[in-house]
C-alpha cells in the first residue's frame, strides 16, 4: 500500500504591534535585530524559504524552499508583519502555496488561520464567527484561493467551532490526537474508545456535527511531533528521517498518512538549523521514494475518510486539562518558577468577558444608528484592515451604511469598529499561556484592552476604565512590587496611551533635531504642517508652530500648537496644546518668541505652563525607535571622544604591551585589553566602509585581533559587511561580463574570509545560487566561441562559489551546467 508523508508547521508570532501606533517598536532583547518579530525571520521564516543541503564536508548542494514541500499556516498578524518588513520571505511563503498546488494535484499548501490566535472555546458565539470570517478573508487576500483547512489556536476545539468552520466551508482541521474520544467504521455501530491518544494517526476521520454539516479532522502523530519539537531530533537530518519512517507499519492495510504537526519556529528558531534538517529530510524521502509527500488536501481527496470520530471538546495541544491554562490555575506553565503560580488567570478573563460585554452593548447601540447591521458590518470590516486607502474604507460604508455617512459619522463608526478589532485582540492567547501577570504577553493583551476602553470613552464620553480597571484588582501578581492587574494597568498602559497631542508632542520635539518636516508619516498618523519657526541662538533652539494630526485608521484629525525649548543636550521642555484660532496662537507664538530672544528661558517655561498646561513633554515622551535615534544622535560626540582617548591609550601602550605579553610571559592588563577591544572594532568597521579595501589595512587588523585575543564584534561587523556584499552581488547581475568587478568581489571575499568572526554569508548565497544557473550558461556558450575573458569571468565565478562555501563541481551537475 502506499506510504504518504506530510509535516504541518504552524508559524506564529503574537501580535507585538503598539495598539496605538499600528507598528512593532523596538525590542532591546532581540539585538542585533529591531525585534523578535525580525529576528525570527532571521532564524526561521526566511531560510525555510531558502534551505541549504549540505554534502559531508558541509558544503552546499542545493537550495530549497522547505515551504513548497509541506503543509503550513501563517498566522494572518504575521504575515501582515511580513508583507511590510520581510516582503521577499512573505512572497516565498505565497509562491511555495502555488508550487505545493503544482506538486500536490491542485491543492495549495496554506492553510488559513482563526484571525488572532483566540482561544475558539472560550469565546463568544459572535467572536468565533468573526475570527473565522477574518482568517478566510485575510487568507483570500493573500493566497487567491479559498482555504481547504483552518488551524486552531492551540488546536483548542469545540462543537460550535467546528459547525462554524463547516458552515464557511472548511474542510478539514489538525487536533491532537489526545482530543480524540471514539472512533468507528463510517456505517457500523460500535464505536471504539481511543482515549489517551490511542487514536490511530495514518488516516482521515468524519466529524459529523448536530447541524447536519461535516467536517473532516486529522490527528497528528503525537510521539513523533513531541520528538521533533522537544528531544533534539532535528540535530540530525538522518535522524529526522528515521524517526519519520518509524511510524509505518505494515499492519495497516490502507494508504498510511504519516504526519507530523509542530510549531514552525521549531525549524530554525528553537533549534538552529533545524530548517536545513527538515530539508535533508524531504530531499531524501523523495529523491530515494520511501515514501511519497503530499499535503493534507490531496491526501483527502485521494482518500477520503472511512472512519468517523468523536472528540473532546474544551481540548487542546498544549494544556492536558483542556482549555483550563487559558482561564485557570491548572499547573500547565513555562516552568522554573517555584512558588509561583496562575491564579491570576481566572481573574484577568473574567474583567475582560465583563469588557467584551459592555463593550459589544456600546457598538451595538451606537453602531445601528448608521448601518444596517452591526455585527455583519463588523464581520466584513476585515475588508478595511486589508485597504485603509480613502477608497477602500468609503466602498466599505457604501455597502454598510444606511445613509451616505458625513465625515464625522464615518470617524465615529471607524472607532466603533476598531473597538471591537481590539476587543479581540485583547483575547490573544499568549496572554494567558506564560507564568506571569506582568510578563510582557500579558501586558500586550492588557493594552489591547486599554486601546479599547479608550476608543469607547471617546464615542461614549463615560468612565469606562476606572469599573474595568479596578476588577483586574482580583488578578494578583507573582512579583510583589506589581501587586494586581490594576497596578499593572496603571505602571504598562496608562503611560503607553496615545493621543493626537502626544503624537503632535513627538513632532514637536523631533522637530528640533530634524529638517524637512512640512508632512510626515509617524506610524499611523499623518502630521502636517501649518507653521513653523525654528529659532536658534548658540546651544539653545525653539520650536513653535501648529499642526494637524490625523489618524490613518479612525481618521481623526485634530489641530494642534506647540512650543518646544532645547537647551542642548537632552535637556528638552515642550507643550502641546488644541488650537484656539490664529488671533490666540499668533499672541502665544509672539509671547514666546520674545522672552527667548532675550534668553529668559526661566520666564519661557513659566509661559509654557500657563498656555499649556504643567504636563511638559520631553526626548522620554518621543516614541521608542525615534528617541533612540535622537539619542544616539546626542551621544554621538561623546562615543567619539571615549574611542578617540581609548584609541591613543591603545596606540600609546601597545609596543610595551606587546613586550609584556611575548617577552615578559605576562598576561596582558584588562585595562589595555579593554581599549584594544574598542579600538579594532571600531578600526575594522571603518576599514570595511571605505569605498575600496585596503587589503593590507585589514589584514594588520586580523594579526592585532589574533595577538591580542580580541573578539570581533560579529554581530555589528556582520552587518555591515551583509549590506556591502548584497549591494556588490546584486550589482554583479547587472553587469556579468566585467571580469574586474568579479575579481574585485573575489578579493573583497578573501579578506572577509580572514576575519576571526563567524559571518552569515546567507544572503550572498542566496544571490549567488539564483544567478548561477543563467551566468554560468551564458559565459559557457561565449567561451565555447572562443571568448577569453567570458572564459575568465566563467572561472572566477565559479571560485567565488567556492568562498561562499558551495560544492561548485556537485552544484554544477545539480543544474547541468
Amino acid at each position: 500500500m502506499e506510504r504518504y508523508i506530510c509535516i504541518h508547521a504552524h508559524f506564529y508570532q503574537p501580535p507585538r504591534e503598539n495598539p496605538w501606533l499600528e507598528a512593532v517598536e523596538i525590542q532591546d532583547s532581540a539585538a542585533p535585530y529591531h525585534d523578535w518579530n525580525e529576528r525570527i525571520t532571521a532564524e526561521c521564516y526566511a531560510p525555510n524559504a531558502a534551505s541549504r543541503i549540505l554534502d559531508g564536508k558541509g558544503r552546499i548542494l542545493n537550495i530549497v524552499s522547505n515551504y513548497s514541500r509541506i503543509s503550513f499556516n501563517f498566522g494572518p498578524t504575521l504575515l501582515s508583519w511580513m508583507e511590510k518588513f520581510s516582503p521577499d520571505a512573505y512572497a516565498a511563503v505565497l509562491q511555495a502555496d502555488r508550487q505545493g498546488a503544482e506538486l500536490y494535484s491542485g491543492h495549495g499548501n496554506a492553510l488559513a488561520q482563526v484571525y488572532n490566535h483566540m482561544i475558539m472555546p472560550l469565546a463568544d458565539s459572535r467572536d468565533k464567527r468573526t475570527q473565522v470570517k477574518w482568517g478566510i478573508r485575510d487568507f483570500e487576500h493573500r493566497f487567491k484561493r479559498p482555504p481547504e483547512g483552518m488551524w486552531l489556536a492551540e488546536t483548542a476545539v469545540d462543537n460550535e467551532t467546528l459547525n462554524i468552520l463547516a458552515g464557511h466551508g472548511i474542510k478539514f482541521t489538525i487536533l491532537a490526537p489526545r482530543q480524540a474520544a471514539k472512533v468507528r467504521k463510517i456505517g457500523t455501530g460500535k464505536w471504539k474508545d481511543v482515549t489517551g491518544g490511542t487514536i490511530d494517526p495514518a488516516r482521515a476521520y468524519l466529524y459529523k456535527l448536530k447541524s447536519g454539516r461535516r467536517i473532516n479532522i486529522f490527528f497528528y502523530d503525537g510521539p513523533i511531533s513531541q520528538a521533533v519539537a522537544f528531544e533534539k531530533l532535528l540535530d540530525r537530518g538522518e535522524d529526522f528521517v528515521n524517526r519519520l519512517l518509524s511510524g509505518f507499519t505494515d499492519v495497516r492495510n490502507w494508504p498510511q498518512l504519516l504526519h507530523i504537526a509542530t510549531d514552525g519556529e521549531t525549524y530554525g528558531h528553537h533549534h538552529r538549523f533545524g530548517d536545513m534538517a527538515l530539508a535533508y529530510a524531504l530531499d531524501h524521502i523523495e529523491a530515494n521514494g520511501i515514501a511519497r509527500l503530499t499535503n493534507y488536501g490531496e491526501y483527502l481527496e485521494k482518500h477520503p475518510p472511512t472512519h468517523e470520530v468523536q472528540i473532546f471538546e474544551n481540548s487542546s495541544w498544549s494544556c492536558i486539562h483542556g482549555i483550563e491554562r487559558w482561564k485557570s490555575n491548572c499547573g500547565c506553565n513555562s516552568g522554573g518558577r517555584p512558588g509561583w503560580d496562575q491564579q491570576w488567570r481566572g481573574p484577568l478573563r473574567e474583567s475582560l468577558d465583563w469588557l467584551r460585554g459592555q463593550l459589544a452593548f456600546r457598538f451595538e447601540h451606537k453602531a445601528k444608528q448608521y448601518v444596517e447591521n452591526a455585527w455583519k458590518a463588523r464581520d466584513d470590516f476585515i475588508e478595511v484592515v486589508l485597504d485603509r486607502s480613502e477608497e477602500g474604507v468609503n466602498n466599505y460604508f457604501k455597502r454598510h451604511a444606511k445613509i451616505e455617512l458625513s465625515l464625522d459619522e464615518k470617524v465615529l463608526m471607524l472607532k466603533l469598529l476598531e473597538m471591537q478589532r481590539h476587543a479581540m485582540l485583547m483575547y490573544t492567547s499568549c496572554g494567558w499561556f506564560f507564568d506571569e501577570l506582568s510578563g510582557i504577553e500579558t501586558v500586550q493583551v492588557l493594552q489591547y484592552a486599554g486601546r479599547a476602553v479608550q476608543l469607547s470613552e471617546d464615542i461614549m464620553q463615560d468612565n469606562l476604565e476606572s469599573a474595568f480597571v479596578k476588577r483586574l484588582s482580583a488578578a494578583k501578581s507573582n512579583l510583589p512590587e506589581h501587586e494586581n492587574g490594576t497596578v499593572i494597568y496603571k505602571k504598562f498602559v496608562k503611560p503607553a496611551l496615545i493621543d493626537l497631542k502626544k503624537v503632535a508632542a513627538h513632532y514637536a520635539v523631533s522637530s528640533v533635531f530634524e529638517e524637512n518636516i512640512d508632512e510626515t508619516e509617524i506610524f499611523s498618523y499623518t502630521v502636517r504642517s501649518g507653521d513653523y519657526r525654528k529659532i536658534t541662538a548658540g546651544m539653545a533652539s525653539l520650536a513653535i508652530g501648529r499642526t494637524t494630526v490625523s489618524s490613518n485608521v479612525t481618521w481623526d484629525s485634530g489641530d494642534i500648537c506647540f512650543c518646544v525649548l532645547h537647551l542642548g543636550g537632552h535637556a528638552v521642555n515642550g507643550g502641546v496644546g488644541a488650537y484656539f484660532g490664529e488671533s490666540l496662537y499668533r499672541a502665544m507664538k509672539e509671547e514666546m518668541v520674545r522672552a527667548f530672544e532675550k534668553g529668559a528661558f526661566g520666564d519661557m517655561i513659566r509661559l509654557m505652563d500657563h498656555h499649556f498646561g504643567t504636563h511638559n513633554y520631553s526626548l522620554i515622551h518621543l516614541f521608542r525607535d525615534r528617541q533612540r535615534k535622537i539619542l544616539n544622535l546626542l551621544i554621538a560626540d561623546t562615543i567619539e571622544g571615549f574611542v578617540d582617548t581609548y584609541t591613543t591609550i591603545y596606540d600609546t601602550n601597545r609596543i610595551l604591551m606587546g613586550f609584556i605579553l611575548e617577552e615578559g610571559g605576562m598576561p596582558v592588563p584588562k585595562a589595555f585589553r579593554a581599549a584594544a577591544e574598542l579600538t579594532l572594532n571600531t578600526s575594522l568597521r571603518r576599514a570595511l566602509s571605505e569605498d575600496e579595501l585596503d587589503e593590507d589595512r585589514i589584514q594588520e587588523l586580523v594579526r592585532d585581533f589574533r595577538r591580542w585575543n580580541i573578539t570581533i564584534d560579529s554581530p555589528d561587523i556582520d552587518f555591515s559587511l551583509r549590506r556591502r556584499f548584497e549591494s556588490m552581488m546584486n550589482r554583479l547581475q547587472a553587469r556579468p561580463l566585467d571580469l574586474n568587478y568579479l575579481l574585485e568581489i573575489e578579493k573583497a571575499l578573501e579578506l572577509i574570509k580572514l576575519l576571526p568572526a563567524e559571518i552569515n554569508y546567507w544572503h550572498m548565497q542566496n544571490i549567488y545560487y539564483k544567478m548561477a544557473d543563467a551566468f554560468c550558461r551564458e559565459m559557457s556558450l561565449k567561451a565555447s566561441q572562443g571568448d577569453e575573458e567570458a572564459s575568465r569571468c566563467l572561472s572566477t565565478f565559479k571560485y567565488l562559489g567556492e568562498l561562499l562555501n558551495f560544492n561548485v563541481s556537485a552544484f554544477q551537475k545539480g543544474k547541468n551546467l
